[in-house]
């Protein structure tokens, strides 16, 4: 529609000219002695627009002849760019899909050609240190460093990461802090904070970053949990043989987190070796309430000391729910035991036999039969725990 709108104007404007022409009588004359021209008006009129025309082509096409080798150049710059940026997206996809080796080819490309030379710097030595080319990796982050307006957190956290994986804790954590001064609070830096404060054995550190990473959601509570555990358990061995130290410790562990059946079971010990059989007890019944735990019920009977009758009474009442427990019923006859009630700990003991033989339960009789004057009754369980061992080491084979 535009072309034929085009074309009917084009022709409109030729007729308008043909007949402006036909009736103009008006001329023009030219003398250069001894020649003259003679031409109409329209004529002229013609002329001079045809020449404005060519004059004004001309230019633009002189313009256009010197303005190419600027062009060209751009052209190529232009090219150039794409290309880089190409090369950078390319080493950033092969170091995803984990070709190193081709990351490290193309991030170089994209360095010499100036693409965001800091992450083109930071992605080389990414995928040299997988490559296990720790001397390549460090002269790419020495390069990155020179690009710090760009990448200084990427290049610490970079660095951080590296050392970690390569067991150089002090330097890990010198870059965090460094990093830390610097005003970040990444969730990625506080995770690595969290590696660092592991390996060096601060408990502390540990605790309190693993409970804010869970705070935040960075860290499930089934994460968080064996993190926690390992940051009690060694500041309770720092506490060990202290008993006012490790039961001011145990006593400041949040509820929540003394509902961890394992680091009960790791705590039990201690507590129980500083005569704080009371405590150690209280802490395996406050789990047992809430979930039944076999290796927990076990480890009550080995508590020596303290409130021992409550104890049998407590156990007695788990009884009732759990009374196919062969380690519960372990547990009481060792019980029995520290109480002297000799008959009813061998009929615990023999209970616990005819749910799940063990070599444990047969050697708990064979030490009831010596204390009680019954060799026969000692030897018989003796033989039986020894050929309860062969058994299972056969079993492991």
């Amino acid at each position: 529609m535009r072309a034929l709108l085009w074309l009917l104007g084009t022709f409109s404007f030729a007729v308008a000219l043909a007949v402006a022409a036909r009736y103009n009588e008006g001329y023009a004359l030219f003398v250069w002695a001894p020649w003259r021209i003679h031409i109409s008006l329209f004529l002229l009129g013609f002329l001079l627009l045809a020449l404005f025309g060519a004059l004004y082509a001309t230019t633009r096409l002189v313009a256009k002849t010197m303005a190419l080798p600027k062009a060209v150049a751009a052209f190529r710059a232009k090219q150039k760019a794409e290309r880089a940026a190409q090369a950078l997206k390319d080493a950033q996809r092969f170091l995803f899909e984990g070709r190193y080796g081709r990351a490290f080819a193309q991030s170089v490309a994209a360095y010499e050609a100036g693409a965001s030379p800091g992450l083109s710097a930071l992605i080389a030595a990414r995928a040299a240190h997988a490559m296990r080319e720790s001397t390549r990796a460090a002269e790419w982050l020495v390069k990155a460093a020179q690009h710090d307006d760009e990448v200084r957190a990427a290049r610490l956290m970079t660095e951080a990461e590296f050392a970690i994986a390569d067991r150089q804790f002090d330097v890990a954590a010198e870059r965090l802090e460094t990093l830390r001064n610097g005003g970040a609070r990444q969730i990625a830096a506080l995770r690595l904070s969290l590696q660092v404060a592991a390996a060096r054995g601060e408990w502390a550190e540990v605790l309190r970053l693993a409970r804010q990473l869970n705070s935040h959601r960075a860290l499930t509570n089934d994460q968080a949990a064996p993190l926690l555990r390992r940051a009690h358990m060694g500041n309770l061995h720092e506490c060990e043989g202290d008993v006012s130290a490790l039961t001011r410790y145990w006593e400041s562990i949040p509820k929540a987190e003394r509902e961890d059946g394992s680091l009960v079971r790791g705590a039990v010990p201690l507590l129980n070796a500083v005569g704080e059989a009371n405590l150690a007890a209280e802490a395996i019944s406050h789990v047992l309430d809430m979930q039944w735990d076999s290796q927990l019920a076990e480890l009550f009977g080995r508590i020596e000391g303290g409130a021992v009758v409550e104890r049998i009474a407590e156990a007695e009442r788990w009884l009732g729910s759990h009374r196919e427990d062969g380690r519960l019923l372990l547990a009481l006859g060792r019980l029995c035991v520290q109480q002297q009630l000799w008959g009813k700990a061998q009929s615990y003991f023999e209970a616990s036999l005819s749910i799940a033989p063990s070599r444990v339960a047969h050697l708990e009789l064979a030490r009831l039969g010596e204390r009680l004057g019954r060799e026969e009754l000692a030897l018989r369980h003796f033989r039986l725990a020894a050929e309860t061992e062969e058994a299972e080491v056969g079993a492991l084979r």
